[in-house]
């Protein structure tokens, strides 16, 4: 297999303009003693811009010859480790301080990589990535608009999000058809519940949604609810409600 047929297997879209790359490195403002997994770094744009001394750098790719290019690129200042991994299959380590997840995620894998680690949010302290404008504005949706749906619902469960700037198809080495998104999550505090609701919760949210024409009530017939008591208005439709609804339900009724 040659290089563009891999690129385009893993959907490899490098970044090479330095001032979106700038501009990526000053809002993730790396700090001694950080602790940064990145996805898929490819040929190293934005590992170099974070590459500072008393930083640890985590480098998964699935592309065993750019783990080989990072390997043979990068001696320091940071503190490097390269992995050659596919990142579904990858588990964050268990070190003493919190983990920053940054990466140009490929495209077609993006949601599955955010989902993935929703199951370790208590172990990080932030994620910055570069992911499709679209996919961004569901991520980063608000209630009642058309991108409140199952996504965003299950990722502000456990994570604030923000999306920062925009990215041009322009900012890449092949130009990607669409629009990009740089979009920050840091994990919610203080929460009444934790990574233990998940589940029942997901699932909660994919009934709620299995038919946008009906009611919330309609939609969660099969779990005989008693909306009096949780003091929900059972006409609503799903992307009427906050996420905090959902928790509500989830909390008091398992599927």
């Amino acid at each position: 297999m040659n290089t563009r047929d891999i690129r385009r297997k893993y959907a490899q879209n490098y970044l090479k303009d330095p001032a979106i790359l700038f501009e990526m490195a000053d809002v993730i403002t790396p700090k001694e003693n950080d602790t940064f997994i990145e996805i898929g770094p490819g040929h190293g744009a934005l590992t170099n811009q974070i590459n500072k001394e008393h930083v640890s750098i985590i480098c998964i790719d699935i592309d065993s010859d750019n783990i080989d290019i990072m390997n043979n690129k990068f001696k320091g200042p940071a503190n490097f480790k390269f992995i050659n991994q596919d990142i579904l299959k990858f588990e964050l380590p268990n070190i003493d301080s919190k983990l920053r997840i940054v990466g140009n995620l490929p495209y077609n894998i993006s949601t599955q990589i955010m989902i993935k680690f929703i199951d370790d949010f208590e172990k990080i302290e932030d994620m910055h990535f570069l992911v499709q404008k679209e996919v961004a504005q569901k991520v980063n949706g608000k209630v009642s608009t058309k991108n409140w749906g199952k996504l965003a619902l299950k990722i502000a469960a456990f994570f604030e999000t923000e999306v920062l700037f925009d990215v041009p198809p322009e900012a890449f080495d092949i130009k990607p058809k669409v629009n990009s998104s740089f979009i920050r999550f840091i994990p919610r505090k203080n929460l009444n519940y934790d990574i233990s609701i998940k589940d029942n919760l997901f699932k909660i949210i994919d009934l709620a949604f299995s038919s946008k024409r009906k009611n919330i009530k309609n939609n969660l017939k099969s779990l005989n609810i008693s909306w009096n008591l949780l003091e929900l208005n059972p006409a609503s439709r799903s992307e009427d409600l906050p996420v905090e609804e959902f928790i509500k339900i989830a909390k008091e009724h398992t599927i």
